[in-house]
């Protein structure tokens, strides 16, 4: 693959499963996006969040990242408190929300069933995490949300998973990168009490402390 490669293609063959589930649900609504979603901001930010997957009735549905489904809800004000986005999110992709100095792709590109990818389709998309991490040649901070996408950051970035464990407002440093970690912003974390608002936005602290020291 080569390098600024970063998306795959609608039609991408590489994941059967993946492919099977997406035609289905093309099936069953062909006006939603069902496709590989695409990055969502300019390449010559500073800032990577990198999800896990696309959520079904979310991004999946509207064609970006985070747009749609709870876990939006709760990242697009953050990254609006932090000045890492500007406009008002309204859960469309027209909605005219942009971000300032960040960005937001997934570890998976393709929704998956349960929003459970396997090993082999985390390892089998990650060429395109890889190509998404070149072609940001101001790169300075990831915060990955959850393990899945913290472990196939770490991978991406070159670097050995036991170096870099997960923790929730954990950061490490891989070359000019500082990999920040956190529990997933989905409605099940919030629910449980996993993750409140406040450990939320403290990751979100932190990273803005980082890029602005």
């Amino acid at each position: 693959m080569p390098v600024g490669d970063s998306e795959p293609g609608r039609d991408c063959p590489r994941c059967p499963r993946l492919v099977a589930f997406r035609e289905d649900w093309r099936e069953r609504e062909p006006s939603w996006f069902n496709a590989p979603v695409p990055a969502f901001g300019t390449t010559d930010a500073r800032l990577l969040i990198v999800g896990l997957a696309p959520g079904l009735r979310g991004a999946n549905r509207t064609g970006r990242p985070f747009t749609g489904d709870y876990a939006g809800d709760l990242l697009y004000p953050t990254l609006l408190a932090f000045g890492f986005a500007r406009g008002t999110y309204e859960a469309r992709p027209d909605d005219g929300l942009t971000l300032v100095d960040c960005r937001i792709a997934n570890a998976v590109s393709c929704v998956p069933p349960e929003n459970k990818p396997t090993p082999d389709e985390i390892n089998t998309c990650r060429p395109f995490l890889v190509a998404a991490l070149a072609e940001m040649p101001r790169l300075a901070a990831i915060v990955a949300l959850g393990r899945i996408a913290h472990d196939s950051a770490v991978v991406a970035l070159g670097e050995k998973r036991s170096r870099m464990p997960f923790s929730h407002g954990g950061a490490h440093r891989a070359g000019k990168v500082t990999l920040f970690g956190s529990y997933h912003c989905s409605r099940y974390n919030t629910n449980t009490g996993k993750l409140t608002t406040e450990m939320f936005r403290a990751v979100f602290k932190a990273v803005r402390t980082h890029l602005d020291g």
